[in-house]
């Protein structure tokens, strides 16, 4: 999949000029439908496309506006749609000759106002705003949160106002989208905001490795779909992703230099992404054993699992805390993801008749009714505990977190949810929520992209997600029952997956055309808690048009 649609100034001429012809075009497309439209706060109302064919001429000037028209206006088509639409009659707005994006350019947004600025083809400046023109401005006091904003469209002019700069950053994407979609943004009002605060990819680059080029291009796909978070597992058995200063001996190739992470992350906080690295323990550590065989984790029998290191080594814990140390700086953002998943040494029959120094040492710290599982959720836990210090939010993969055991993972780690497919960890997710513990919604029947299909998986579809789908199915396709615990504020979002199990399945652009509508239909899902708007064909048909 290309990079979502640049439109330069040329092609935002053709593209209004277009008129008439453009509006049979969304018809035909399903981008102004007379079904499933979104209209005023609380409803859905039809969309039409317009009834009024402009000319070459009033398609450029930004004080051109049809004296007849006065119907009251349709919702944009966006993805994800647009949540709350007051209407109201008029023209609406679309960039003219004289058009100019207006915002305090030595200010917050400023990154906002140059970045929507050359994606219309207009210039910025930093004066009072007039007819024609887009506008941003910040407004510390509405309502919604730092992701909320109001677009308002009236007397030939649009503006864009959030609590915060990430809103008025989504505000520019819906007029990105709605230019796009219809030619025209609609008059009246918006006012959005996500029903989930984390909205975003998970990209495994242990298992395959990724250009910058490519994962930049998935940013930018991401932001116009309103996501925020890029989680980037570096390290696994296959390989170690980023340069270290700590262990150089640790790292593959090829891999990302500290250079291009800052890239990556540079790029990240302009488009109002957080990236959250993850260094996956006590499990998945094989590019760390190859360079330090000592650490291997063997049972009593000599025999060697997987990837999984020797938790009574104090040595592999002091690897993963300098690693951890080293890239806190380097990784700005809220989040640490620990990983935690699938530690082998509790796979197996009778962990503690298996593997016997593990067994000891759990006792020895813990006490005598301490087994191996409190020495993992105790490695857990000092991994969290030093995340913390370093001024990080703790996540970990749900298999990592046991029930029943000496020792409780510390309450404030995030839990991601992902799979019940173990039946050593195979706990449903009201357990964790009743709990009172915080949930991200992994789900890997809906969410999972591993490469080559092995073990059962095979490749998700947009169409599932969009129709199946929701927050609240954190495991198989059944949701949480008990709606008490799958509000905003206990499944705090959810994020799709690309796992690179067998990397050569798929070169990385057929990579990027597979996931494409998925994530669209990922980013319809959890901003809008209601029901899609769209039907599948349309919301299809809409993506194209958009370039997401």
């Amino acid at each position: 999949m290309g990079l979502p649609l640049r439109a330069t100034r040329a092609t935002c001429v053709r593209g209004l000029v277009a008129g008439a012809v453009g509006a049979l075009v969304l018809t035909t497309l399903g981008c102004q439908q007379t079904d499933g439209g979104q209209g005023a706060p609380g409803t859905r109302s039809p969309a039409r496309p317009s009834a009024h064919a402009t000319t070459a001429t009033s398609a450029r000037s930004p004080s051109a506006v049809p004296p007849h028209r006065t119907a009251a206006a349709a919702p944009p088509r966006t993805i994800p749609s647009v949540r709350d639409f007051t209407p109201a009659s008029g023209p609406g707005w679309r960039p003219g000759d004289g058009s100019r994006v207006v915002a305090d350019l030595e200010g917050p947004l400023a990154d906002e106002a140059r970045l929507i600025a050359a994606e219309l083809g207009l210039r910025t400046t930093s004066g009072p705003a007039r007819r024609g023109d887009l506008s941003l401005a910040l407004a510390p006091k509405e309502s919604g949160g730092g992701e909320a904003y109001t677009l308002k469209v009236a007397g030939g002019r649009a503006r864009i106002t959030g609590p915060a700069e990430a809103g008025v950053f989504y505000g520019t994407r819906t007029v990105k989208q709605a230019l796009r979609s219809g030619g025209r943004l609609p008059e009246g009002v918006i006012h959005d905001r996500p029903g989930r605060a984390q909205r975003g990819l998970n990209l495994d680059i242990a298992r395959k490795f990724y250009s910058v080029g490519w994962i930049e291009a998935r940013m930018r796909e991401m932001a116009d779909l309103k996501l925020n978070q890029l989680a980037l597992h570096f390290s696994d058995d296959q390989g170690f992703r980023i340069q270290s200063t700590s262990h150089p001996e640790i790292v593959s190739s090829p891999h990302l230099t500290k250079v291009q992470v800052r890239q990556i992350v540079a790029l990240g906080q302009r488009l109002h992404i957080t990236v959250i690295p993850e260094i996956d323990s006590p499990g998945h550590l094989g590019a760390v054993i190859r360079a330090h065989p000592q650490l291997q984790l063997r049972n009593a029998g000599g025999t060697t699992f997987q990837g999984s290191v020797d938790i009574s080594n104090p040595a592999a814990a002091r690897i993963v805390d300098d690693l951890m140390r080293e890239y806190a700086p380097l990784f700005p953002g809220r989040w640490w993801h620990l990983g935690a998943d699938e530690y082998l040494a509790l796979t197996v029959k009778d962990p503690q008749a298996s593997f016997p120094k593990l067994a000891a040492a759990a006792k020895r710290a813990y006490g005598p009714s301490a087994r191996v599982q409190d020495l993992v959720t105790g490695w857990l836990n000092d991994r969290a505990r030093l995340a913390r210090q370093l001024g990080k939010r703790p996540k970990a993969w749900n298999d990592g977190f046991f029930a029943g055991g000496a020792v409780q993972p510390a309450k404030n780690i995030e839990v991601e949810y992902w799979t019940g497919r173990l039946k050593e960890t195979a706990r449903q997710p009201e357990e964790y929520l009743r709990e009172g513990r915080e949930m991200v919604n992994l789900n890997d029947s809906f969410l999972y992209y591993v490469l080559g299909q092995p073990g059962g998986f095979t490749y998700p579809t947009g169409e599932r997600i969009y129709e199946d789908w929701s927050p609240a199915v954190l495991r198989g396709s059944t949701p949480v029952a008990d709606k008490s615990l799958t509000g905003p504020d206990r499944i705090l979002g959810a994020r799709f997956a690309i796992w690179g199990d067998r990397p050569e399945a798929q070169t990385p652009a057929q990579v990027a055309q597979g996931i494409r509508l998925p994530l669209a239909a990922l980013a319809q899902r959890v901003w809008d808690p209601g029901k899609p708007p769209l039907s599948w064909s349309d919301f299809t048909r809409l993506a194209e048009r958009l370039g997401v």
